[in-house]
């Protein structure tokens, strides 16, 4: 589906299901052939094991790290133990949510992976307990967990997560992407079921968005931002912010001019709309308790009626297993996502990134990122000027934020986000790009041995807060002053500024 914008300098085209020069890149994160394989590496009587911390998206981070600090320290890894105590209360363990199996057997080349810690000697030998820094480099953990690998023979690190450092050599980059987009596979169960809610998406349209909302009564509190809902929303929001002791005063303005105000899903679906998405467009939510429910909703249902979740497109018999669940739910919503044509996103936690880049990974699948600094100030704006103005101007500000190849500096933001040392432009094929762009690695072959498919210290506000789902029944429809949202115009142009850079938060 194409839209066709008149503009000054002649009729411009986009294909908005498809990101430009996506078939100039390939997926490359096979070891190289001097990269040490486990078998002579790994030391015997050398145990690593981790507990992870946060929800499924945050613990997913962590067993990726997990597995390159094994490499790094020659050591067995344990398969690692999943976090049942933190915010999300998911009893899960590993093999509930992942397939251990493979696991092990995809990863058999890089490290020696095994289920539990084995007795050695006569007595059960108890893991020695440490933390590690944030962002610990290779030298790190060689200089403070190696000698206690070696004096102790098993190590646990504990609340693992972002413990890895961001920067690190193509070979052990390309070992978190292995494990990644490879080795961590979700168990069949959670597969099929994530297989059927994509199979009813296409049922209902050949093409549909998956938009990861978040706005939570809590994420809302910890970012401090004000969405005009007077003191009653102070009240609350203020309220449950308390919770976090170390939280500053909030001053909204500020943080809405530094853009890091997750976008309403009114905002969200005005982009949308903007950027050329017509009212006929299937939308799959993927949220948690949205502050303010029903009402906070009814605009973005009336901009996109074709509205869809987990529990409007299966039975509650169906949904059953994992209803209780909040990782497994995550995890449904993750294959839907990854699986859309177009992902959207309206906040920068560790599930938008992480999906940002696995869609790159696997052809730069197109990935709306809103640009916070930018839209906040426009939204303020939004009804002192035409919708032509507006629709003009949300265009322009989403150049580079679209999941367009080379839209990322090389090295910026986290590497589960931007993983170019895994990602190779195709030999001899040249990039046409007015916008950034930036040397590739050069490849000749991708692996299709394996089943489908600046360091910087995490912001708060990144970290997950919830991944519970609930439903999403709404009933009620809006007009934008007095205009019917379906008789807005649809434009898409390419008329476009410079493209800019995008830097993660």
């Amino acid at each position: 589906v194409c839209s066709t914008l008149k503009a000054s300098g002649g009729a411009y085209r986009h294909d908005l299901w498809n990101s430009t020069n996506s078939k100039l890149f390939a997926a490359c994160s096979n070891a190289g052939v001097n990269f040490p394989k486990a078998d002579s590496k790994t030391q015997p009587d050398r145990y690593l094991l981790i507990a992870t911390s946060g929800g499924l998206n945050q613990q997913r981070t962590g067993i990726i790290d997990a597995v390159v600090a094994a490499y790094i320290l020659n050591a067995t890894l344990v398969i690692p133990e999943l976090d049942h105590t933190s915010f999300w209360k998911d009893s899960s363990n590993f093999s509930e949510l992942f397939d251990a199996d493979w696991f092990v057997k995809f990863l058999r080349n890089d490290i020696r992976v095994i289920k539990q810690l084995p007795n050695m000697g006569e007595k059960f030998v108890s893991p020695h307990t440490v933390r590690v820094p944030r962002k610990c480099t290779p030298k790190c953990y060689e200089g403070r967990v190696l000698p206690l690998l070696v004096k102790k023979r098993a190590v646990r690190l504990t609340k693992f997560d972002y413990r890895l450092s961001n920067m690190l050599d193509d070979d052990l980059q390309k070992l978190r992407c292995r494990v990644n987009y490879h080795a961590l596979k979700f168990t069949d169960p959670i597969q099929e079921m994530g297989k059927l809610l994509v199979e009813r998406m296409r049922m209902k349209s050949k093409h549909f968005i998956a938009l990861h909302l978040r706005f939570e009564p809590d994420m809302l509190a910890f970012s401090g931002c004000y969405y005009g809902g007077g003191e009653k929303e102070r009240k609350e929001l203020g309220e449950i912010r308390k919770r976090w002791k170390s939280l500053h005063a909030s001053n909204p303005d500020k943080v809405r001019r530094h853009g890091r105000c997750p976008l309403t899903p009114e905002e969200v679906g005005l982009m949308l709309r903007a950027l050329g998405f017509g009212i006929d467009t299937h939308l799959y939510v993927a949220s948690g308790d949205i502050y303010g429910g029903v009402e906070t909703l009814a605009p973005l249902r009336a901009l996109f009626p074709n509205f869809h979740s987990k529990e409007t497109l299966v039975t509650k018999e169906e949904l059953a297993p994992f209803v209780s669940f909040s990782s497994r739910m995550a995890a449904l919503d993750y294959i839907v996502c990854d699986d859309s044509d177009v992902f959207v996103t309206n906040n920068n936690g560790n599930m938008a990134k992480i999906l940002a880049g696995r869609r790159r990974y696997f052809g730069h699948k197109p990935t709306i990122r809103p640009n916070g600094k930018k839209l906040n100030p426009l939204f303020m704006k939004k009804d002192n000027m035409t919708w032509e103005e507006f629709a003009s101007k949300v265009r322009t500000f989403q150049v580079g934020f679209m999941g367009q190849p080379n839209e990322l500096r090389p090295g910026s933001g986290e590497f589960h986000e931007n993983p170019t040392s895994c990602i190779c432009q195709k030999s001899g094929l040249e990039v046409k790009t007015g916008g950034f762009s930036s040397p590739q690695n050069q490849t000749h072959e991708v692996d299709n041995k394996v089943e489908n498919r600046t360091e910087k210290q995490p912001a708060e506000e990144d970290r997950e807060l919830s991944e519970l789902d609930y439903d999403l029944d709404i009933r009620k429809q809006v007009e934008l002053k007095g205009t019917k949202i379906d008789s807005l115009p649809v434009l898409m142009g390419t008329d476009q500024a410079e493209v800019q850079v995008f830097f993660s938060d």
